[in-house]
């Protein structure tokens, strides 16, 4: 099913025509595109679906193999835990090394320093195909996403699963983003994120691969509306500034769930050509044009299903993407070992007023339901038998899963129970049936147990007392049982909001030192409080009350509480996929009414680059509302996340001339009006050099 779309760059305009096949192999950069989110370790210990994840992993690389591809992109979350088990990391360093390292000769050469992002300490660059001692067929680039991000302290950093692999010499890692405490940074320049590029060329085809590893919606938001993001352009030497091929992996949230808790789609400069987006599990890797923009976004959603939802009922795709010059193309190859999954919907009303069953006998409901499911099994067999039409080929166990509207039925079959009908014949007999009701349908819900009051619009139009135990823990979220929790206690000291983190840290992540650190911070900014001030004896329990609530207001300036949810008249924005990353409400962002970046008031549309040597716009006015300067924007203090360097990549066959550091951000002014908030991450034209460029709207 191949497709072919592209960009083919005019100095002036934009062309919204698929570009030509490309024609001269010699040239071309062809890559294994592979579906982000492969999940490796996702229920490994189920009995049926343990295998699933490496298995599509293990495909992957034989289409790589097959196709003698350059090299193999990753956008994120490889492994499902942040910290897999032996059997993940043994099995995917064994493909690893099965499949990409050999005597195949590397077609491409790499522009950028080898030993850029390197282990601190140790003599064997960053980019394993340039360590002499490896024989690397086919490179995997790789960035992290939400679940196998950086964690814990300790002399190197914040480590994750891909440093370990990256050591191993079996992946590259890159998208590493140092989130240094402001206080820890004396120099402006220093702080915020930095996106270096890789620098790659094969014949006259020139790549620039940009990797952002996921952050934080709430902190990604911050450095964006404090002009603190920054990326790296390569120029000068023997190739212009528009000759290079810039390729984004990003991996955040690209469907809104509120208006702090995604990323626009059009943020982006046109400098970029195609955008690889992450996190997203629907399969949508045929490149779709950004409306008002000359850039593509891919999003090769998930290879394995982490959810009953209807988005990974998709056919599921990995995408051989080849470069040559401006021009490009994808081949989407649709993944064989991924396990059957068929959703649907079923109106026990709408069935009773047909004749299917009667709303007052559960045995006529529950025929008509097991009905409903032989369909979907039928239907799961058949696709199978189409996708895979060689002989003798068993067909995995689907995944079924049948939504039940229930609003007028008496009563209910057990799901659990219904789900003993078909042991043997789906992949997930016990959470085969999802049971909901109307919205405005009257409920009995006050009383559960298991059930937070705060949070009863996540449950929307589902009954709890119908659903099965998966999908009511799915819907119930940690972070809202701790919050409850410590809402209940009389904390003196530590700030709720904060211990709430490291909880959900220490929990999610397995950050064992997470409490320990954070209870040791508080106890430091405390005491120095306390310190400078003369505490009489009588008065050192309001003090320490004093000292929390500075902490705290400190706290929340940086993390914003959220905004209270309205119930009535706005409907919730559901992604399919149900583990996406979910971030505080972030009130300080100016955003339209699409929950988009302002543009600029006083602008006039997207300004070009500075000459050489000029400075560049601020991101933001210097002044500011009465309101925004009373509460001063300070960040926690964030464990360092790895040992990137805020230098500028080292370009081969570049002049050396130093990079131009941007100014320091002064103190804002008291005023009414507020700046323009930041719409699309820009590059430099300025220099001769890799020079970071702060992201605005109007360079």
């Amino acid at each position: 099913m191949p497709s072919v779309n592209g960009t083919q760059r005019a100095a002036s305009e934009a062309v919204d025509q698929p570009n030509p096949s490309i024609v001269q192999p010699a040239d071309v950069l062809a890559i294994v595109q592979i579906l982000t989110n492969n999940h490796i370790g996702y229920a490994e210990k189920d009995p049926i679906r343990g295998q699933d994840a490496i298995n599509t992993f293990k495909e992957i690389l034989e289409i790589a193999r097959d196709a003698e591809v350059d090299f193999i992109l990753l956008a994120g979350d490889l492994f499902h835990e942040n910290r897999p088990s032996r059997t993940c990391m043994h099995q995917t360093i064994a493909l690893l090394r099965e499949y990409t390292l050999g005597d195949k000769p590397i077609g491409f050469e790499l522009l950028s320093d080898p030993y850029d992002g390197s282990t601190p300490g140790f003599s064997f660059p960053a980019v394993n195909y340039e360590d002499p001692n490896l024989n690397i067929a086919i490179p995997v680039f790789s960035i992290h996403g939400n679940h196998d991000d950086p964690q814990g302290t300790g002399p190197e950093g914040a480590l994750c699963a891909l440093d370990v692999l990256s050591v191993s010499g079996v992946l590259n890692y890159f998208g590493k983003v140092d989130l240094v405490a402001d206080e820890a940074v004396q120099d402006e320049s220093e702080k915020g994120i930095k996106i270096k590029p890789i620098l790659l060329r094969k014949g006259t085809t020139n790549l620039a691969l940009y990797g952002v590893g996921n952050v934080k919606d709430a902190r990604m938001h911050y450095e964006l509306r404090s002009n603190r993001v920054k990326m790296y352009m390569p120029e000068g030497g023997d190739v212009g500034e528009d000759d290079w091929f810039n390729i984004l992996l990003v991996h955040q949230n690209r469907v809104k769930h509120g208006p702090q808790q995604s990323v626009p789609e059009g943020m982006f400069d046109d400098s970029i050509r195609l955008v690889v987006w992450g996190h997203e599990h629907d399969c949508r890797i045929e490149p779709e044009l950004v409306a008002d923009k000359e850039y593509y976004i891919t999003q090769p959603g998930s290879s394995v299903a982490t959810s009953l939802a209807p988005g990974e009922s998709e056919t599921k795709h990995v995408g051989i993407l080849s470069v040559q010059g401006e021009k490009f193309q994808i081949a989407a190859i649709p993944l064989k070992t991924v396990r059957p999954f068929e959703h649907d919907e079923a109106f026990v009303a709408y069935a009773a007023s047909q004749g299917r069953c009667s709303l007052d006998d559960k045995d006529s409901i529950t025929q008509f339901l097991k009905e409903e499911v032989e369909k979907l099994i039928q239907r799961a067999t058949q696709k199978w038998k189409e996708s895979n039409p060689e002989p003798g080929e068993k067909m995995m166990l689907p995944l079924i899963r049948l939504k039940v509207e229930t609003t007028d039925a008496k009563e209910m079959t057990n799901p659990v129970r219904f789900g003993q009908l078909f042991v043997g014949r789906v992949a997930n007999p016990r959470d085969i049936l999802q049971y909901y009701r109307k919205k405005n349908a009257e409920r009995k819900v006050k009383n559960n147990p298991d059930l937070p009051e705060e949070d009863l619009e996540d449950w929307e139009d589902d009954d709890p007392n119908l659903l099965t135990t998966n999908d009511r823990l799915a819907k119930l979220r940690m972070a809202n049982l701790v919050k409850q929790y410590l809402q209940a206690q009389n904390l003196e000291v530590l700030v709720e909001n904060g211990m709430e983190d490291a909880v959900m840290r220490f929990v999610e992540k397995d950050d064992k030192d997470a409490i320990k650190d954070f209870v040791a911070d508080t106890l430091k900014m405390v005491g120095r409080d306390m310190r400078s001030k003369e505490v009489d004896e009588q008065d050192v329990e309001d003090h320490m009350l004093q000292a929390k609530e500075h902490a705290a207001s400190q706290y929340a300036e940086a993390r914003p509480v959220p905004r209270e949810k309205t119930k009535k008249g706005k409907s919730k924005q559901k992604d399919s996929d149900e583990d996406s990353m979910l971030a505080e409400d972030d009130d300080q962002m100016d955003l339209d009414s699409d929950g988009s970046f302002q543009q600029p008031k006083n602008g006039k549309g997207r300004g070009k680059a500075p000459a050489k040597g000029k400075g560049k716009t601020p991101l933001f006015d210097d002044s500011e509302s009465e309101e925004e300067e009373e509460e001063e924007e300070v960040m926690p203090a964030p464990k360092k996340r790895g040992a990137a360097s805020s230098s500028t990549a080292a370009v081969r066959k570049t002049a050396t001339k130093p990079t131009t550091k941007a100014p320091a951000r002064k103190a804002p002014a008291k005023s009414s009006a507020k700046g323009p908030q930041q719409s699309q991450l820009t590059f430099s034209k300025a220099g001769k050099t890799s020079k970071p460029i702060e992201l605005s709207d109007s360079d």
